[in-house]
């Protein structure tokens, strides 16, 4: 009989000491039908900050810092605006219920004195500007100079200890690298959105005078505009400028100002206080096979010139409509956009070489740029 309790009771201690062990270690295996124990997976806590595979955390920390709010003000409620549907530029909408027109877009800190690049139509005809940090402090804003040709500007803030972007290289972009838009939609705040770059080199879009858009598909909206687009690293890759949208919302389709093109600007209006271009008087259309026809056109390729400015620089070189520009200064010219970029990046005052075909007739010409005068005040 002793033998008999003695094992009942050693098997009673075991097998207690193995419940506690497992209710302790592995509730899970005793749940019973009754039983309301909720059995969690939880994840282990990051190590020491570290970011979760696939994050944008640190471009969206780095690059962030230096993207401001702006806001501006106008006496008059002639507010420059785009008609929608397209192009649909994003900075924000007047205050109709205020005294003067209010609007809201976006810009960025690059350089540590104080320069801010954004949209030229953010901060056009503006009477007081306003830049709000990421850091909350705020600061009145000089505009330096504007751009309207690639609708840009630059402004100076005098604040201590600014953050900066780095500025990335926008000549080695491709299609389906990936990109974070960052800037202040709707006055909600600062966002962060990410998406890919779906085209380079869009032009002919009517947005600009000279256009070498990167599109992306990241989400961006009206107050996003001089807003940054930034790389996978949160370097300045261009400057948010427009969405195509029907409704005045984000269509995933956006377009941004390669940072070539704006840092060419950028130190062009602080050396001088406005970017100097070369301009030859003409209207230049891409070769088609109507005009091909109507003007006999001889050359495989080119720009033809259409109309001719009387007095202007090319009609004293001897253009006439009807020629076709293939090449400046020895560099072939293809399109429109091509002929507007080499054209503008001639010194006013200096002649240069165009190769012009006339019938079946090859010409060199002589032409002497002037300067590029500034468009009319935009109606947008």
């Amino acid at each position: 009989m002793k033998r008999v309790w003695l094992l009942f009771s050693q098997s009673a201690t075991v097998l207690l000491a193995a419940y506690f062990v497992i209710s302790t270690l592995k509730p899970g295996w005793i749940a019973t039908r009754g039983d309301t124990t909720l059995a969690l997976l939880q994840a282990p806590a990051p190590r020491g900050g570290e970011v979760p595979p696939g994050s944008f955390r640190l471009a969206a920390q780095t690059a962030s810092k230096a993207v401001v709010s702006i806001n501006v003000s106008h006496d008059n409620k002639h507010h420059p605006r785009l008609p929608e549907p397209w192009p649909g530029f994003f900075n924000g909408e007047p205050d109709s219920e205020s005294d003067g027109a209010s609007g809201m877009g976006s810009g960025v800190i690059v350089s540590a004195n104080g320069y801010v690049l954004t949209n030229n139509h953010v901060v056009e005809g503006a009477d007081r500007i306003e830049v709000i940090l990421n850091d909350h402090r705020r600061a009145r804003a000089k505009v330096i100079g504007t751009d309207p040709d690639s609708d840009l500007a630059v402004l100076k803030i005098e604040l201590d200890r600014l953050p900066v972007i780095v500025l990335g290289d926008s000549d080695n972009l491709q299609v389906g690298d990936q990109v974070l838009a960052i800037g202040n939609p709707f006055g909600v705040g600062q966002t962060v959105t990410a998406g890919i770059v779906s085209a380079l080199g869009r032009n002919q879009l009517g947005i600009n005078t000279f256009e070498n858009f990167i599109q992306t598909d990241a989400a961006i909206n009206p107050g996003n505009s001089g807003g940054a687009l930034v790389d996978a690293n949160g370097n300045l890759l261009g400057i948010n400028t427009a969405i195509y949208s029907r409704s005045g919302g984000s269509l995933g389709i956006g377009f941004a100002i390669p940072i070539a093109t704006a840092k060419q600007v950028l130190e062009a209006i602080v050396k001088d206080g406005q970017v100097t271009r070369g301009w030859i008087g003409v209207e230049p259309n891409d070769l088609s096979p109507e005009l091909r026809e109507t003007f006999g056109v001889a050359a495989p390729g080119g720009v033809i010139i259409t109309g001719v400015l009387q007095g202007g620089p090319a009609a004293k070189a001897g253009l006439v409509p009807g020629d076709v520009i293939v090449a400046i200064a020895g560099t072939p010219v293809d399109d429109v956009s091509q002929l507007l970029a080499q054209v503008a990046a001639l010194k006013p005052g200096t002649a240069a070489q165009f190769s012009v075909q006339r019938k079946k007739q090859v010409l060199q010409l002589a032409i002497t740029p002037g300067l590029r005068p500034r468009p009319q005040k935009s109606n947008r």
